[in-house]
């Protein structure tokens, strides 16, 4: 048995030379190339925390320092052990345990692949074991999923599943693998239990009612549609199952059930009564679609036959199955979307597309069909999706699980592969769009919309796509390209007009300054060229001059801020920014970076050893690449940078910006001059070590003619000063040491009364011409023939009847995720989309109205989802339903509750679904 948690290998530990960063990094790199290329079903993985496998990438990648970025090789070459990560420590990634067997190890359940932890192939694990020890050991095995069980997956979270033993009462819990036989099950049981196979029948529990398993114990519980966290019912010594004449899976595997009250078959079958209800005519008795034969039912009550007055027709709640609130909330917008309501309660059969590759073999749209028609029968109690969340997770494994997830994105999902499953084109013809090359919008347009309806037709289609018109210029050549494309939402960013206060530290490369910190108001939404240019006036920016914008990271600079057009939301409130004024800069040039080391003393073993540890703010100053450039050289510019740090310069003139200047002192200051001539030009060495591109450190302070090579595809030489003792009594560093962060923590001032975002002004950002800023977006003009950043306007063309519009409150940046709490203040009627119309022929007013929404709470890692909906039935269906008519209802998973008009406005909303209006009332559902 593998050790709960072991040290470091003795072997090493007890004086073997450690292998080298880079014999490591290179070891690891061709046993992963090796594994990667082998997986199989049945390998084993590994789960190792994100942070230890993310400082080892650090120590490997030492190399890299060269380009400034990594933050683990600062020290010389004999302090590279003490960087070296220590134990694998993966007991953050488990619960707190008193058994030392690691198998027994249970996971967090909120743990999240590449945030929290990483996956390694079976030999990439036991070679850094060898190295470093540690643990616990969590393996887990690769399993097949999807629709074909050809993809690949890592098993990291098996099934957990509670055991009842009756009658005794017993309880246990077990974890296996859904991929394992029910025959193992079988085995497991009677492990746990100590019980002979023969002397028990197990039943799926789900919902606290019997539900038969399979009778082939070949069966995967996979098979059986056995969930996480689900009870499993063990009957010992059962009176009706004759024990010596049918042993487990010998003979017939059949099993003796209770009849079920509802008139059900406890397998899940038809009833008796075979009654199929007919909501389009008003014949309302119970609707019973054919389920899994291995399902009784997948409502928890429903073969007790008890209804509620809660639960009438279309107020049917959705059991959370674990964290699939983002799924249920979505699927209650859905199916309260009229047309859709109609549409699924029909006969739609005769439009599934059973051939089109791109759909789910007409699988999914009759899933979501069926429980459509049994959230709208009438006399339901809340039902279990599950027979849903299992097509979802075969033919869209990234909502397999049960982890949380956005609920935007399965909508997205969901209603393109409905799309794909309802297509009524059959055989897809192959057509080239063309440019509109200056011929009238509205013939493109049509041109455009014919096109694409004659490969896509659908009532998804009918329902939920309209058109928008994309112009994009080349800012080279000014070529206009015109296209019109399809859309199924809009997702508009929460553009605010607020502003921002940015801190930054400005630093000067040539000794004329000291550092100064300020703060300067710009957009919310600004970008880096704003950024600057409020710098540039606040300190004065010579026309000679201009500022290099970088992020401090743990003593280093983590990146320069090179292209203007970055926005700034990727920038925190906790970042450190400095600003480092330098000439314009000429060809041939890179930028030395001057990294201050203090020294640092750590006991090891009883002995105290010295080192370096990473200090203060990182200088800058350009250094030329075509001249040649000596040891002397670096000395007299880190002299010249530290200059105005001298303690003996006492004396600053102020300027009424606020930036202090460093001023000669009087000429009858003899002594003194002498000893800022020699600290700035004599022969006093600095201790300055320099990392050449093979990450050899160079002392400086010693042969100060010999050249120093500078690549020219370096973008950064780095040197390090390593302040003694001594040093520090002449330099006065604490303007190095505390740089502020982005957004000063103080008392908060007043703030100007500002209006509430509206869905408009989002709109309108949505809409807004911007240039295409990251390498991937950028077009490629068909007249230069070259990748552009050109810019892109986007205007709607032509609305659908419903509008779905979805609110982009999380963002992701460098890793990190985000959520705006912003209330949006949208209207519940008359949304008037009118003006945001390019077509000028299109004279109707494009008015809508509010039905539902989908809304998120809490964080984006652990929160929770809803839909307010607007319950809107013609007079007809509501003496028939009893339902009231025009009123709007939480649907909060299982739980649903009327709620005011005035209760459907919150900060909360994320996804809104808009009706387009309409006089004739025979819309409504």
């Amino acid at each position: 048995m593998t050790p709960f948690f072991e040290p470091r290998p003795p072997s090493l530990a007890q004086g073997r030379a450690w292998p080298t960063p880079e014999e490591e990094r290179l070891k690891i790199r061709d046993i992963s190339l090796a594994a990667e290329a082998q997986s199989k079903e049945g390998d084993t993985f590994y789960i190792i925390t994100q942070r230890w496998w993310q400082n080892w990438l650090d120590y490997v990648n030492q190399d890299q320092l060269n380009d400034g970025l990594s933050p683990h090789s600062l020290n010389s070459a004999d302090a590279c052990v003490s960087k070296r990560p220590s134990n694998i420590d993966n007991k953050v990634l488990i619960y707190e345990s008193t058994t030392s067997d690691c198998s027994a190890a249970e996971l967090h359940d909120t743990l999240v692949e590449g945030r929290d932890y990483v996956l390694l192939p079976e030999e990439v694990w036991n070679q850094l074991y060898s190295w470093y020890g540690g643990g616990p050991t969590l393996a887990r095995k690769v399993i097949n999923i999807g629709l074909s069980q050809m993809e690949l997956a890592v098993e990291v979270y098996p099934l957990h599943l509670e055991l009842l033993l009756t009658p005794k009462g017993d309880r246990s819990t077990i974890r296996i693998s859904k991929k394992e036989t029910i025959r193992e099950l079988y085995r497991r049981v009677c492990e746990i239990f100590d019980l002979d196979p023969e002397q028990i029948r197990i039943y799926d529990f789900y919902g606290q009612k019997k539900h038969a398993l399979p009778m082939d114990l070949d069966k995967t519980l996979d098979d059986a549609n056995i969930q996480m966290d689900q009870e499993i019912l063990v009957e010992a010594n059962m009176t009706n199952y004759v024990k010596n004449n049918d042993p487990v899976g010998k003979q017939s595997n059949s099993f003796l059930l209770e009849p079920s009250k509802s008139g059900l078959s406890i397998a899940g079958g038809l009833s008796a009564t075979k009654g199929v209800s007919k909501i389009g005519n008003m014949d309302l008795s119970q609707v019973q679609n054919q389920v899994s034969p291995h399902r009784e039912s997948n409502n928890a009550q429903e073969s007790s036959g008890v209804t509620t007055r809660s639960a009438t027709a279309g107020l049917t709640g959705l059991l959370n199955l674990g964290n699939t609130c983002y799924m249920n909330s979505a699927i209650q917008c859905l199916v309260h979307t009229p047309e859709f309501a109609r549409y699924f309660r029909e006969d739609y059969r005769g439009e599934i597309n059973w051939q089109n590759p791109m759909g789910m073999v007409g699988e999914l749209a009759l899933s979501f069909g069926e429980l459509l028609r049994k959230i709208w029968a009438a006399g339901r109690t809340p039902i279990a999706p599950r027979p849903f969340k299992t097509k979802l997770a075969r033919f869209a494994p990234q909502f397999s699980g049960y982890n949380q997830h956005d609920s935007q994105e399965l909508l997205a999902f969901l209603l393109d592969g409905l799309h794909e499953d309802l297509n009524r084109v059959k055989d897809k013809p192959y057509i080239l769009s063309k440019d509109a090359n200056g011929r009238p919008d509205e013939e493109v347009a049509d041109e455009y919309w014919a096109n694409h309806k004659a490969r896509n037709d659908s009532i998804i289609v009918d329902v939920c796509q309209g058109q928008y018109k994309s112009t994009l210029v080349c800012p080279v050549c000014a070529k206009v390209s015109v296209t019109f494309d399809p859309f199924m939402y809009l997702s508009l960013p929460l553009q605010s007009t607020a502003t921002r206060p940015l801190t930054v530290t400005i630093f000067s490369s040539d000794g004329s300054l000291l550092p100064n910190v300020c703060t300067v108001t710009i957009p919310k939404q600004g970008r880096c060229r704003d950024l600057i240019q409020a710098l540039s006036a606040v300190c004065s920016l010579k026309p000679h001059e201009k500022l290099l914008l970088a992020e401090i990271q743990n003593h280093l600079i983590h990146l320069f801020f090179e292209d203007p057009l970055t926005s700034l939301s990727s920038i925190k409130d906790e970042d450190h920014l400095a600003a480092y004024r330098i000439p314009q800069p000429a060809k041939g040039i890179i930028f030395l970076q001057l990294i201050h080391r203090l020294e640092d003393k750590e006991t090891v073993n009883a002995q105290t050893v010295k080192g370096w540890k990473p200090y203060g703010t990182p200088l800058v100053s350009p250094i030329s690449c075509d001249d040649v450039t000596t040891r002397g050289d670096v000395q007299s510019m880190v002299r010249t940078m530290l200059s105005p740090l001298l303690k003996h310069r006492e004396k600053y003139d102020v300027s009424e910006n606020g930036i202090s200047s460093a001023v000669e002192p009087p000429s009858e200051s003899s002594s003194w001059t002498e000893r800022i001539n020699d600290a700035t030009h004599g022969t006093g060495k600095l201790p300055l070590h320099l990392v050449d591109e093979n990450n050899v450190c160079i002392d400086l302070s010693v042969g100060e003619v010999k050249p120093i090579k500078i690549s020219s595809s370096s973008k950064s030489l780095l040197v390090f000063i390593n302040w003694s003792k001594e040093l520090l009594e002449e330099y006065d560093t604490s303007y190095l040491e505390s740089l502020p962060e982005v957004c000063k923590n103080g008392l908060p001032t007043k703030k100007a009364r500002t209006e509430p975002l509206s869905l408009y002004s989002c709109l309108e950002a949505f809409l807004r011409e911007e240039p295409l800023v990251s390498e991937p977006d950028m077009w490629k003009c068909p007249q230069c023939k070259e990748r552009r950043q050109a810019s892109k306007k986007l205007d709607l063309w032509r609305l659908p009847k419903v509008l779905v519009i979805h609110l982009k409150r999380f963002s992701y940046n460098r890793s990190i995720k985000h959520k705006l709490d912003t209330f949006v203040n949208f209207p519940i009627y008359d949304l008037d989309i009118t003006k945001y119309i390019a077509n000028k022929n299109n004279s109707d007013h494009q008015l809508y109205e509010l039905y539902a929404l989908i809304n998120h709470y809490g964080s984006m890692g652990s929160g929770h989802y809803t839909a307010h909906i607007k319950v809107n039935l013609s007079s007809f269906y509501n003496i028939m339903l009893l339902l009231d008519e025009n009123r709007w209802y939480s649907f909060d998973d299982n739980h649903i509750s009327a709620i005011g008009e005035d209760e459907v406005k919150t900060n909360a909303a994320y996804v809104l679904f808009y009706r387009r209006k309409k006089e004739d009332a025979s819309e409504n559902i």
